[in-house]
């Protein structure tokens, strides 16, 4: 149930890119991404807050291995910001694999924080684009609802929950992640290294 007692911490539940393109027949599959719709339908009445990210891209965004001459989707440019995985097309705005799985209760929520949309660099993180540096505005939101405890869940885990949750922990939130109500791409190991990164982060696995 949501916090009673005015002493105890606010929660919030971040759901994470729960988007047609990441569950199966989409363009970017995380498999068995709709397995995790339900479940996480029925956890947001547990929490003060839910909110939900949704990536956004423009079309021809810098991330895509369309936009590159040469590049094959799953390749590894190095960009201004650092490496970029390059993918295939995918949550592009205003297209049905942007849209929200019909399953989740997207009424539920608080607030939804689009990300992604700056066709030069690549949002995989709630918090901040991926230069680590550009925030998207979400910290303030939870600061100014006083809410210090978050559970994550959504697609991917070993990228935008991981990416979500490391940057999370480092703004000093208490953050858990509900590795039963996600999903991974496990691309070469990705999905073993974004564990220990999460853990060494302080982040809770459970």
């Amino acid at each position: 149930m949501p916090s009673q007692n005015r002493s105890d911490p606010m929660q919030a539940l971040i759901v994470i890119d729960v988007q047609k393109d990441f569950c199966p027949g989409g363009a970017l599959e995380v498999p068995e991404g709709d397995l995790v719709v339900s479940g996480i339908t029925d956890l947001m009445a547990d929490f003060d807050a839910v909110i939900l990210t949704q990536d956004w891209h423009p079309a021809g965004h810098s991330s895509f291995a369309s936009a590159h001459d040469d590049r094959a989707p799953y390749d590894v440019i190095d960009m201004p910001y650092g490496p970029q995985v390059l993918w295939p097309d995918h949550c592009i705005q205003g297209s049905l694999g942007a849209q929200f799985h019909e399953g989740l209760a997207q009424d539920r929520a608080d607030l939804i924080i689009r990300k992604g949309y700056n066709a030069a660099i690549d949002s995989y993180s709630a918090f901040f684009e991926n230069d680590h540096e550009t925030p998207t505005g979400l910290e303030g939101y939870l600061r100014t609802r006083g809410i210090q405890k978050l559970t994550m869940v959504g697609l991917a885990l070993d990228f935008c929950v991981n990416f979500s949750a490391v940057d999370a922990a480092g703004l000093g939130f208490d953050v858990t992640v509900r590795q039963d109500l996600c999903r991974a791409i496990d691309l070469d190991g990705s999905l073993d290294a974004a564990r220990a990164a999460m853990k060494e982060s302080g982040v809770t696995l459970v």
